[in-house]
């Protein structure tokens, strides 16, 4: 379904259609449910979580100012939420989007004549997100899946565009040792 921009419903929802706000519901649920999951860890946490808000920034629309877009402002609120739900309990794990594992480089190293299936691929670079902490994954997801700049990502998590930038890296880094790591394990086992 193709989308009117988030202003075109903001001016209908000001003046009183209350209804349009259920086209921007439609429009990012996806993305702030991915936020939330990403954080909180447990899909019915999240199903809860990202109700919750759609519900507070329908409730705090008056207080949106437009200095940034619609889609940041959801987004940070979505954050700031799944942030307060993990705080009262602590995240053991983080589920993988498919997508991410389609990021992962189709080049194999060469020991013998093993390589390893995109099967064994798509484990090793789960077990490798997993690995990382809820705001880690969070930051791969949003730049990675979702493809939202460092500018936006900075609005999203209050983190400086440079410091994005540099946790971004960081966390590539820690995930191509984490893979190449496994890989080399697997290759070993397999020979």
């Amino acid at each position: 379904m193709a989308y009117e921009s988030d202003d075109f419903y903001l001016s209908r929802i000001i003046a009183g259609d209350i209804q349009a706000y259920s086209s921007l519901v439609n429009k990012h649920k996806s993305l702030v449910f991915t936020i939330v999951l990403r954080i909180c860890g447990s899909r019915e946490d999240a199903e809860e979580v990202a109700q919750d808000v759609f519900v507070k920034a329908f409730n705090s629309l008056g207080s949106f100012k437009r200095e940034s877009q619609f889609s940041t402002w959801l987004y940070r609120i979505a954050y700031n939420m799944a942030i307060s739900k993990t705080r009262k309990r602590k995240i053991e794990t983080v589920e993988l989007d498919e997508r991410f594992s389609n990021q992962w480089s189709d080049e194999e190293p060469n020991n013998g004549d093993y390589c390893l299936t995109y099967e064994e691929k798509e484990t090793i670079a789960k077990q490798a997100l997993n690995s990382l902490d809820s705001e880690d994954a969070l930051l791969i997801t949003l730049f990675y899946n979702q493809q939202l700049s460092t500018e936006e990502i900075s609005k999203i998590t209050s983190l400086s565009v440079s410091n994005v930038k540099v946790r971004l890296f960081r966390i590539r880094k820690k995930l191509m040792s984490i893979v190449s790591k496994k890989q080399e394990q697997k290759l070993t086992l397999s020979i």
